[in-house]
C-alpha cells in the first residue's frame, strides 16, 4: 500500500508542480509539460512493477502511433477559444475531436494491418 501511494504522491506533485510552474511563466510550463513525463512516469513504474522492460517498450511503441492525434487538442483548442467559444466548450469541443482522432488512427491502423 505504501508502494501506491508514493506513486500516487510523486505523480500528483509533478503535475501540481508544472501548474504552479506554469502559473508564473508559460514557456516554462509549457516545456515542462511537452516533456512526457507521464508516459515516463508509466514506463518507470511498470519496470518497477515487473523488472521487464519489454512491457514499457510496447508502452513506448503504442504512444508513437498517438501522437499525432493527440496534437488535435492543442492545435484546435486555441482556435476555438479566438473564434470566440468559453473556456469550458473549447477545452470539451477539443477533447471530443482528440478522441475522435484516436479512434480514427486506430481504426486506420487495424485496416492496415498494424496491430500494436
Amino acid at each position: 500500500m505504501a508502494y501506491y501511494i508514493t506513486k500516487l504522491v510523486i505523480t500528483t506533485l509533478l503535475i501540481v508542480l508544472i501548474s504552479e510552474i506554469s502559473k508564473r511563466s508559460s514557456l516554462a510550463g509549457a516545456i515542462l509539460a511537452a516533456i512526457p513525463l507521464v508516459s515516463i512516469l508509466a514506463m518507470t513504474w511498470m519496470y518497477i512493477d515487473t523488472s521487464d522492460s519489454s512491457s514499457a517498450v510496447e508502452f513506448s511503441n503504442n504512444i508513437v502511433w498517438l501522437i499525432a492525434p493527440s496534437m488535435t487538442l492543442f492545435i484546435a483548442f486555441p482556435i476555438l477559444i479566438k473564434k470566440g467559444f468559453s473556456f469550458y466548450p473549447s477545452m470539451l469541443i477539443s477533447i471530443l475531436m482528440t478522441v475522435f482522432a484516436y479512434y480514427s488512427i486506430i481504426f486506420l491502423l487495424g485496416k492496415l494491418g498494424i496491430r500494436s
